[in-house]
């Protein structure tokens, strides 16, 4: 055995010494090493059956044998290193392509799925200016002058009297609705500002996700159908959800849409205000007006439309009990 731990060692030292790169001290310490077929792992698993003579003779060698290989592999790899370093012709100041760090943000996240949603059943995404003229964020949606949806404790209004922050992603739909001619089915995610108070639901700025549908022969029940194989994509098919009637100036008859809050299932807290329920859209067949004022002929054609607070729904998804938390760089993934 100690002829055989001689040769064992003289062979490796060898190919430890004549290797050129760091993957071929890889194949060397496995070819010794390995746990399963290692030679010097092999021959040390033959101690138990050696006379106790034998193994005060041989194990120590064999320990030394296994040491002193490993250590030659080390400082091999250290040289190989420290040449490759040394090299002329690397320049150690080249920077590097950046590397891609952290993750979507949540709401990115959410859109994305909900662009997918919608895309499957033939929606086009569309999209408009933040800044928006009180013709088409109010007027044409059927809110006249004077409304108290356009009040300045609502709205924030630019220098100009016409001029104003989208307070919905509506303004959107009143403008493809007066561009494009029925057929029209199209979803809008976007930014919309209020001049709101901030808390744990609410801030002065957010994001909102439209959509609305003008065919001949839409009904609310089509409406309905949507926004619950909508909600079980995006939340399961075990989301509880409740309908509601409510008032929209855009549309008529209004409804409006309830999540079960996920944080107390429904018993009550702070996020849900105690109520066990969020509301999270609000929808309806939209109005005569809108359709007539936008050139749609409300004779001939009807549609469907609904806004949903997105924050809202990110919130529920990714329980997250504060609107604030979404842009106040608190969010740590796990």
């Amino acid at each position: 055995m100690d002829s055989e731990l001689e040769v064992i060692e003289k062979n490796a030292t060898l190919e430890i010494n004549s290797c050129v790169s760091a993957g071929e001290l890889d194949t060397i310490y496995l070819k010794y090493f390995s746990k399963t077929h290692g030679i010097i792992t092999n021959l040390l698993k033959k101690l138990p059956s050696f006379t106790i003579e034998e193994k005060k003779t041989f194990g120590p060698k064999a320990n030394q044998v296994q040491s002193d290989l490993k250590a030659l592999i080390e400082k091999k790899r250290n040289l190989l290193i420290n040449e490759q370093l040394q090299d002329p012709m690397i320049d150690m100041t080249y920077p590097l392509p950046a590397e891609n760090a952290g993750y979507m943000h949540p709401i990115n996240q959410v859109i994305e799925q909900m662009n997918s949603f919608f895309r499957y059943y033939g929606f086009s995404i569309g999209e408009g200016p933040e800044i928006e003229t009180a013709e088409y964020n109010f007027r044409k949606l059927n809110l006249p002058e004077g409304h108290p949806a356009t009040d300045l404790q609502d709205t924030l209004f630019i220098n100009e009297p016409d001029l104003l922050l989208r307070t919905h992603t509506s303004s959107i739909e009143s403008r493809i609705l007066t561009d494009y001619e029925p057929p029209i089915r199209v979803v809008v995610p976007g930014k919309v500002y209020r001049n709101e108070t901030a808390s744990a639901t609410n801030l002065a700025f957010f994001h909102q996700y439209q959509g609305f549908v003008v065919d001949k022969g839409i009904t609310i029940q089509h409406l309905k159908g949507t926004l619950e194989a909508f909600h079980k994509f995006l939340f399961g098919n075990d989301v509880i959800l409740r309908f509601r009637y409510k008032y929209y100036p855009e549309v008529s008859p209004g409804m409006g849409t309830d999540i079960q809050c996920t944080f107390c299932k429904g018993a009550g807290c702070t996020v849900c205000k105690f109520r066990g329920w969020i509301e999270v859209l609000g929808s309806g067949m939209i109005h005569y007006n809108t359709l007539k004022m936008c050139g749609i002929d409300p004779e001939v054609y009807s549609g469907f439309a609904f806004g949903m607070g997105l924050d809202r729904l990110v919130m529920n998804k990714f329980a997250i009990d504060d609107i604030r938390k979404l842009y106040g760089g608190g969010l740590i993934y796990i």
